[in-house]
């Protein structure tokens, strides 16, 4: 049994990751921004679940599914690094501190792309908030080094499961004949499914040798056109309106959120992961979304 600290666990992601941990008989602690579980402000708690801890993961931030003023936006930044520093000051008092140390980060940091795909090494760095964001999120993460604690950053790409996530708002566009193209539909969509979220933090810890900062992405992005046609398929919705950029802009003030969620190009390929071997499990987004629809159907009726 390993001890398996997960830092802002309370979400989808996190949720899953501590279901899948437990399953395997392993203790799970959470940190959270409330109880159940260990505050933020628990400085003496935190300390006792990153001593003998096998592994932390960090998802902890403030959702960004939201309008970007000013006072979100320093709640998504500080949000990352503030929690980021919380943990990292909290391993230079353990005498035996997490053997590895995961940290999310974005794939959202790269530039938006439709001419070619980025990777860890030939990736180009973007301009804008959410940028800025990354970088100084990998920049509070990397500024700690130590000797017993191996340091990993998961640019992650857009997360689908079931369940939950993003999907759930793409799923209902669909069913309302809403899910035509974004915008132009040329922009490169980048995802990851769930459970191989799960996998590749699992073969990280496994891989020693292993650090830095690497893409979680599938290897297969698509354009934003194909994913919507592929979910009207995989839904049985033949139709699907278009939604042309001023009426998602119009849209995505009515819903409190920002249109680069949808329009933004991540192009994004896990180049590092490939080349240590790791195997997707759901490589391509029909395998995915086979998946997901399954997974739901099957609680539905059960």
């Amino acid at each position: 049994m390993k001890k398996i600290v997960l830092a802002g666990g309370s979400g989808f992601i996190g949720k899953f990751l501590k279901e899948k941990f437990q399953q395997e008989g392993h203790e799970v602690v959470v940190i959270s921004r409330s109880k159940p579980g260990i505050t933020w402000a628990d400085k003496q708690g935190i300390h006792d679940a990153l001593e003998d801890a096998d592994l932390l993961i960090n998802l902890a931030g403030k959702s960004v599914d939201c309008r970007y003023n000013e006072e979100n936006k320093r709640e998504i930044l500080h949000s990352r690094i503030g929690t980021t520093k919380i943990l990292g000051d909290a391993i230079k008092t353990c005498l035996h501190p997490p053997k590895l140390w995961i940290n999310a980060s974005t794939a959202t940091i790269y530039r938006h792309a439709e001419d070619r795909p980025m990777t860890e090494d030939n990736g180009e760095i973007g301009e804008g908030f959410s940028v800025e964001v990354a970088k100084k999120w990998e920049q509070s993460f990397f500024r700690f080094s130590f000797e017993k604690t191996r340091q990993v950053a998961l640019r992650m790409a857009i997360v689908l499961g079931p369940g939950g996530g993003v999907f759930t708002p793409y799923k209902y566009l669909a069913k309302f004949g809403l899910g035509g193209k974004q915008g132009s539909g040329s922009q490169m969509f980048s995802w990851i499914h769930v459970e191989d979220v799960y996998r590749i933090i699992r073969f990280i810890e496994a891989n020693h040798q292993l650090s830095g900062v690497f893409n979680c992405s599938s290897p297969y992005p698509i354009s934003n056109n194909y994913l919507m046609k592929t979910i009207r398929s995989k839904l049985n919705r033949s139709v699907g309106l278009p939604v042309p950029r001023p009426l998602l802009e119009l849209g995505a003030i009515f819903i409190r959120t920002e249109t680069e969620l949808v329009l933004k190009s991540r192009w994004v390929i896990p180049e590092r992961l490939q080349k240590a071997g790791f195997t997707f499990k759901y490589p391509t987004i029909e395998q995915t979304i086979d998946d997901i629809v399954r997974e739901e159907l099957n609680v539905q009726y059960s």
